[in-house]
């Protein structure tokens, strides 16, 4: 039974069932109350405590006006809400748990007490399993906030919803409608599709369904479609040749015993291994003082001087002719003078 100011329900299937709405319920139609007590509870982190506190009072005035109780135990760490004989709505605790989460999980009060109003919802959507790779993650959540906020921002403007992403999940205020796009939105760009794909089609969507020509028509052609691109990954400079595999585990490294073992230092008394090596430690100081000493002499060795080789003529072959010709015109020009 519904309350005759709201109007009765619609008879038949209705065309789009986004346009209807579903009337209020009063405390009229449920004037005996429940029967049995229902109760829920969840936990908060602690840098909430403070807020919590602070808003308390105004959580339980908004709970006392559907007939609910509300409980903060800071002890434990937790906040409860319960029916009570008063409650007349059977639906309003799971509405009241919603809330109590979605201050578990930093919405601010003024949005989270939209919860209770009939259309109004939310939906907590948990992206941490969604990505592996910790630094993607942390890429792709950013993504979806943009900007100095500015994704964000678009997203709620075209859904119509709150949403607030904090880590590993994002929360969703708002109809259902738009909850429904905002999951999608999230899921998408989690999988590596940008939002932008998503915001654009919103917008699209929204110009067409003003347009009466265009309103029942398939929007398909008009809409983005985003492809995959198959992009090749870097392959490193320096690729590591793989070893010849082989069903034999690798020798053993020998242990400090062994090597002493085999060097027979094993079987010296104390006093002989000791003096071993000290002489071991001496020889190595002789060793690294000698390689200091050819390293300081090498200023002091001259550099090579090259040596001075005159050039001479390799050429052997002489032009008979040319030179009788040179002597014949060098006695001419004698006897004319």
């Amino acid at each position: 039974m519904m309350s005759d100011s709201e109007g009765e329900a619609p008879k038949g299937p209705i065309e789009n069932a986004w346009t209807y709405k579903v009337p209020q319920f009063l405390k009229d139609d449920n004037p005996h109350g429940l029967l049995e007590e229902s109760s829920f509870a969840t936990l908060f982190p602690k840098y909430r405590e403070k807020y919590l506190r602070e808003c308390w009072p105004l959580v339980q005035a908004s709970l006392s006006e559907c007939g609910l109780l509300a409980e903060l135990d800071l002890v434990e760490g937790s906040m409860t809400v319960r029916t009570t004989r008063k409650t007349w709505d059977p639906y309003i605790i799971i509405k009241a748990r919603d809330m109590i989460k979605l201050l578990a999980r930093s919405v601010p009060y003024e949005q989270a007490v939209r919860v209770l109003q009939d259309e109004t919802s939310c939906d907590i959507i948990k992206i941490g399993k969604l990505v592996r790779n910790r630094e993607r993650f942390v890429k792709r959540r950013q993504r979806l906030i943009g900007p100095n906020g500015a994704t964000l921002k678009a997203i709620e403007l075209l859904t119509e919803c709150y949403v607030l992403v904090q880590g590993n999940t994002v929360a969703a205020l708002g109809p259902w409608r738009g909850l429904k796009n905002v999951r999608k939105i999230v899921i998408d760009t989690m999988n590596n599709i940008h939002p932008i794909y998503n915001i654009k089609t919103l917008m699209i969507k929204r110009e067409l369904a003003k347009d009466d020509n265009l309103r029942n028509e398939d929007w398909e052609r008009f809409l983005p479609k985003f492809h995959h691109k198959n992009v090749k990954r870097k392959q490193p400079k320096k690729k590591k040749a793989k070893k010849e595999y082989t069903p034999f585990p690798p020798p053993q490294a020998e242990s400090k015993i062994d090597k002493e073992l085999a060097s027979g230092e094993y079987f010296l008394k104390e006093n002989e291994r000791k003096r071993k090596k000290v002489e071991e430690r001496k020889e190595r100081e002789k060793e690294k003082a000698e390689a200091k000493r050819e390293e300081k002499m090498k200023k002091y060795i001259p550099p090579e001087e090259p040596t001075y080789q005159p050039e001479t003529s390799t050429k052997t072959d002489v032009d008979v002719e040319a030179l009788k010709k040179k002597v014949k015109n060098f006695q001419k020009k004698k006897k004319i003078g």
